[in-house]
């Protein structure tokens, strides 16, 4: 074997190697993603039953069941609402009619089961993700954070 030769098997094995790991490392991320969703997209079917996704809203008025440590609550746009069950202890800050981001799996039931809520920080902070989907929905203007203007 000429010495060119050998130099080009080394080079495409490198090669070969380095798009394995490239493949490996974006077949990681994709199982960790998790896209943000609205109550709209599921209702709309945007979503498959059983992907990972982030779905943000407001907490329905009136919703919220507790159940020992399994919480039930629904969660709106001002447009839609999507059922969402949680089992473990929420952030001291959730509460009906504020904003929230659920991170979960949509059952084939159409029941949200989340594994992780956040809720806002302070009065005048609402989730990025939520406040564009909210305006996107043309329910609420953004001008108050604090009580939210539904034009109903």
């Amino acid at each position: 074997m000429t010495r060119k030769r050998r130099r080009l098997i080394v080079v495409l094995l490198g090669l070969a190697l380095l798009g394995g790991a490239t493949a490996l490392v974006f077949s990681a991320f994709s199982e960790n993603v998790a896209y943000f969703k609205s109550p709209s997209d599921i209702v709309a079917g945007k979503v498959t039953p059983g992907a990972r996704l982030r779905l943000g809203g407001l907490v329905e008025k009136g919703s919220v069941v507790k159940e020992g440590t399994t919480v039930r609550f629904r969660v709106t746009d001002l447009d839609n609402t999507v059922s969402v069950t949680f089992t473990g202890i929420l952030p001291d800050l959730f509460r009906e009619g504020q904003g929230v981001v659920a991170e979960g799996k949509l059952g084939p039931d159409g029941v949200f089961a989340a594994s992780e809520v956040l809720a806002k920080h302070d009065e005048k902070y609402m989730p990025p993700d939520v406040a564009d989907a909210l305006k996107k929905s043309g329910k609420w203007t953004g001008d108050d954070t604090d009580r939210m203007k539904a034009q109903r």
